[in-house]
């Protein structure tokens, strides 16, 4: 009796041991929620940062990850209910999008609200400022709209050109645009003299164009994302105007290319590093980790098929890896101390080099890029070229 007794406290150690080693050692898995503008205007952008996503790895900072890529048809109530699916339902422990500037408000009001970090791939500075209330938990990587436009407005000066006029897309990244512009080109000597705006979802800016030529412009400043970008530009092509078009790094992907065509040709484009990663000069230091990413890119998708915002989505999960790596020695993934350290890692980045900027975070700035985030490319025989 004694000896069975000493057996089944023998055997009770040994299983209580093998918990506790088992406990140690099973890792939880980080889930990270994905939304994209899958469908609807926005959906240029989120088809190719949907492809880069299937392309990492099934790790993250160590940790297995497991990725639920969701669809917000380029609407906002849309995305504030996948938002909350996310959060209330699958428990995620980071959410990176969407697309677009308008979801990724959305998005950001209903995960800050619940304390859950934002990763968007969208341009609009109006998803992170002022760096209050939920925007606390946002962080985005596009560069903020003045250091674009103050990119478009030196080459401007260096072409000789004293007037521009603008049409923009009717929502906060046009908007965002547009109020950078009036605010900035004053400061250079610059004369806005005409800001037409024109809905995504239009099939014709006819009067929007002619009121813009009318004004007898330099150079035409087009403020949109996605193919409608092109809209305004075929038309200002077609009804024979030959001044400088720009356009903004919303439109930088292959679809913009095709669907612009042969209108496009000669224009100008600021746009991040990588998209031209290859031609930049050795010095640049962003030039070894784009080259990096277009090498994935081109052996996967086709050089023919690059674009801005597949980088963009790599950033989002080369940031979220050196966060999540140092979020897990403070926290177990699941907890709302686990999401709080992924948010304040994020927000102690310090030089960190991805395809499309050199970050540099802090609690004032949760985009963290400076001017080498942009470089002037313009399109010739419906390709970027680089212009030093």
């Amino acid at each position: 009796m004694q000896s069975l007794l000493g057996f089944f406290k023998t055997m009770r150690a040994l299983l209580f041991i093998g918990a506790a080693t088992l406990s140690m050692t099973v890792k939880a898995d980080i889930h990270v929620g994905v939304i994209l503008s899958l469908t609807g205007p926005g959906a240029s952008l989120g088809i190719p940062e949907e492809k880069v996503i299937n392309l990492w790895r099934n790790e993250m900072g160590g940790q297995k990850v497991k990725f639920t890529i969701l669809n917000d048809n380029s609407d906002t109530s849309t995305a504030a209910k996948t938002a909350m699916r996310l959060i209330t339902e699958d428990k995620v422990d980071l959410i990176i999008g969407s697309s677009i500037t308008p979801t990724s408000l959305a998005i950001v009001e209903a995960a800050g609200a619940e304390k859950v970090p934002v990763i968007s791939l969208a341009g609009g500075g109006a998803i992170v400022l002022p760096q209050d209330g939920p925007r606390r938990w946002a962080f985005k990587l596009s560069p903020t709209e003045v250091i674009s436009a103050n990119r478009v407005m030196e080459h401007m000066i260096k072409s000789g050109l004293k007037t521009i006029a603008t049409i923009g897309v009717a929502n906060s990244y046009g908007d965002g645009f547009l109020k950078t512009v009036e605010t900035l080109a004053p400061t250079k000597n610059i004369k806005v003299v005409s800001s037409e705006k024109y809905n995504a979802t239009d099939q014709s800016v006819t009067a929007q164009v002619l009121k813009v030529l009318s004004s007898n412009p330099d150079a035409v400043y087009i403020l949109s994302s996605g193919t409608p970008g092109a809209l305004p530009h075929i038309e200002l092509i077609q009804r024979g105007y030959k001044g400088h078009v720009y356009q903004t790094q919303g439109v930088a992907n292959a679809d913009f290319l095709r669907v612009g065509g042969k209108a496009l040709e000669g224009s100008f484009m600021t746009v991040a590093p990588v998209l031209v990663g290859d031609q930049l000069p050795d010095s640049n230091p962003i030039k070894k980790v784009a080259v990096d990413f277009l090498k994935k890119s081109d052996a996967n998708f086709g050089i023919q098929n690059r674009s801005l915002f597949g980088a963009t989505a790599w950033d989002a999960l080369l940031i979220s890896d050196a966060a999540v790596k140092e979020a897990v020695k403070v926290a177990k993934p699941g907890t709302a101390e686990f999401r709080s350290a992924i948010r304040d890692s994020i927000e102690k980045l310090k030089g960190y080099v991805g395809t499309e900027g050199v970050y540099t975070m802090s609690p004032q700035d949760h985009n963290g890029v400076d001017d080498r985030s942009q470089v002037m490319v313009k399109i010739e025989n419906g390709k970027w070229v680089y212009l030093p």
